[in-house]
């Protein structure tokens, strides 16, 4: 069954499809070094009051095994599931997005409302060699995030959307 989206003031439908496109292998380091933030500060707050707290020793220990054990896990299965998951493609018609590891979240931009086209490398982003394609819509939902891309692909897509959207008749409210 095959379902298509309105798109814009104009009335075309566009395909509803998966986008063909993987995010750069580099963006598992990425959501690995994301992943590890939460446990690292967690279990070092819950360390020092194990070691330094006396009275706090009968259930610290536990909740630091908890801590170790449930992040290991995250790290371990997050990154990759995130990896098989992440697609994304920019045609002449529209954007095409889909996220998520435990929620997936599938989301078209007809090109009639996109409003900006940006790319933005944060500074674990610069590290990696990856880019952030942020295109921004006249959508309650906000502006879709492609991140984990090479900063030559996100800038070209930028660049290739943004020439198309001038050129695309519509409203983008």
């Amino acid at each position: 069954m095959s379902q298509q989206v309105r798109a814009g003031g104009r009335g075309e439908a566009v395909p509803f499809r998966a986008p063909l496109h993987r995010v750069e292998r580099r963006a598992v380091l990425l959501w690995v070094a994301r992943a590890l933030a939460m446990p690292l500060v967690l279990g070092g707050v819950l360390a020092a009051v194990h070691a330094l707290w006396d009275g706090a020793r009968p259930w610290t220990g536990p909740a630091l095994a908890a801590v170790g054990v449930l992040g290991a896990l995250y790290v371990a299965v997050m990154p990759p599931w995130r990896y098989a998951v992440h697609r994304w493609e920019a045609t002449d018609e529209a954007v095409y997005a889909t996220t998520g590891w435990f929620v997936r979240e599938w989301r078209i931009a007809p090109l009639s409302r996109i409003q900006t086209v940006d790319t933005v490398r944060g500074p674990l982003e610069q590290l990696l060699g990856l880019s952030t394609l942020v295109v921004t819509t006249a959508s309650s939902r906000g502006a879709i995030h492609i991140g984990g891309l090479a900063p030559e692909v996100a800038e070209e897509a930028a660049e290739r959307l943004a020439r198309i959207t001038r050129l695309t008749p519509g409203d983008a409210t």
